[in-house]
């Protein structure tokens, strides 16, 4: 009688190091956004939620690439959702930037505390515009970080697939 473990087909090291890829970017990338949002105050706008449903499809996509064959196909999916949050990240970038206007109004009001009436909370929480950058870093808004960080690893992650098939 042969183990489960004799059954698994065996994955070349590229593909076990994008699937690995696949499932830590997003979740380290929606931890650096609750840990701007709840640690340090930085409300997401409407636009910065958008970039964030990617993610999590692709943190999904990705645990599946793990759980269930087949295994390419499961990352190239995350991968894709990766690249759509990225994609979304540049739009955001270039509505900060002033390169092009934003297809919405664009203004998030977040929840600001419990214990507070409802039209106190309303009164007493900021507006997010996403026309106007919260925060940036040698001129990169969060929007760009998160552009050139989902980009360059989906992209990542899709390179390493294919050098795995070649394996």
């Amino acid at each position: 009688m042969r183990s489960p473990e004799a059954n698994k087909p065996v994955l070349a090291p590229a593909t076990r190091a994008a699937r690995l890829l696949a499932l830590s970017v997003p979740a380290l990338l929606l931890g650096g956004a609750y840990l701007s949002q709840y640690g340090f105050g930085l409300y997401p706008c409407e636009m910065c939620m958008w970039q964030r449903w990617p993610h999590f499809a692709a943190i999904a996509l990705a645990v599946l690439a793990f759980a269930a064959p087949p295994v390419r196909f499961w990352t190239a999916i995350a991968a894709g959702g990766i690249l759509t949050s990225g994609l979304i990240g540049g739009y955001h970038a270039g509505v900060e930037y002033g390169w092009w206007e934003g297809i919405t109004n664009c203004a998030f009001i977040g929840s600001k505390g419990a214990g507070e009436s409802a039209l106190d909370s309303i009164m007493n929480t900021p507006m997010i515009r996403c026309d106007e950058a919260q925060w940036h870093l040698f001129g990169i808004s969060l929007a760009g970080y998160n552009f050139l960080f989902s980009t360059l690893s989906a992209l990542g992650v899709f390179v390493l697939l294919a050098r795995g098939r070649h394996q």
